[in-house]
């Protein structure tokens, strides 16, 4: 079996402290650009953003994009074009597809930062009607367990409802897990056989619970292994990792605090 580890370490991503938003970039985003990191298969944004209180993003255009934000700490104010307004909170994951075109606002509810990864992918079809979904997982669900939150439209046991259980419908070939580790615990994730390729690809994301902190490596720690590769993460670290189809690897707390992690197995 083979499998590849590239990390994408945290102090390199771009990052820009605007003072109401504190926010990193793995892929090119806004004025940073890097051609190496422009996106990994259909994932094409991945911001780790801070908004301050009583600031956000004001209401913009988005189109043939598919657009979700997953809740760390805080609240989210969400409004958009389609008539929905909604407060999001910790473990919540809301997913817009922005098919033909939506405007929306993304805002800072209450007296504390809002906290929350901004993704988005590509689609695997333009002109689709513009949608809107919200799921919620507790922490209890995620504990020590791979819980998937996104899965591609029309899978199995992946409901279309606005609300609903499960993971959110998303119109990419995209599957995202989330878990929080406790230390000396580890769990497995293999390869799918599915899908064209030699290799499948996987993104790793250790979310930064700890703090906004440029440049100083913090906090959680997490070890990828497999097919002998070792590699060694960071709290806001990620990692580019390519395997066989059928190839295990794993994902192991090797600190001493609970890490949040993200994976992402994308096309």
């Amino acid at each position: 079996m083979v499998m590849k580890v590239i990390p994408r370490r945290s102090d390199e991503r771009g990052n820009a402290d605007h003072g109401w938003l504190k926010t990193f970039h793995t892929f090119s985003f806004a004025v940073y650009a890097s051609g190496e990191h422009d996106q990994f298969g259909c994932l094409r944004v991945l911001n780790e953003d801070r908004v301050e209180p009583q600031t956000g993003f004001g209401t913009h255009p988005h189109r043939e994009f598919e657009i979700f934000s997953y809740l760390v700490s805080g609240q989210l104010e969400h409004q958009d074009s389609m008539g929905n307004m909604e407060v999001l909170k910790r473990g919540d994951l809301q997913l817009t597809s922005a098919g033909t075109g939506i405007r929306h606002s993304e805002k800072c509810h209450g007296s504390e930062q809002v906290h929350f990864i901004q993704i988005w992918s590509i689609p695997h079809k333009g002109g689709l009607s513009p949608t809107y979904y919200t799921r919620h997982f507790t922490d209890e669900e995620k504990k020590d367990n791979w819980v998937q939150v996104v899965a591609p439209a029309g899978s199995p046991g992946v409901s279309d409802a606005r609300e609903a259980s499960g993971p959110a419908p998303v119109h990419s070939k995209l599957s995202l897990y989330a878990t929080l580790l406790s230390p000396s615990s580890a769990l497995p994730h293999v390869f799918p056989k599915e899908g064209d390729g030699e290799l499948r690809k996987v993104y790793i994301h250790v979310v930064q619970t700890s703090r906004y902190n440029p440049g100083t490596p913090s906090g959680a720690q997490v070890r990828i292994s497999g097919a002998d590769v070792t590699v060694d993460l960071r709290e806001g670290d990620g990692a580019y990792i390519m395997g066989e189809a059928g190839t295990e690897m794993k994902v192991e707390n090797a600190g001493d605090r609970v890490a949040e992690i993200l994976l992402f197995d994308v096309e």
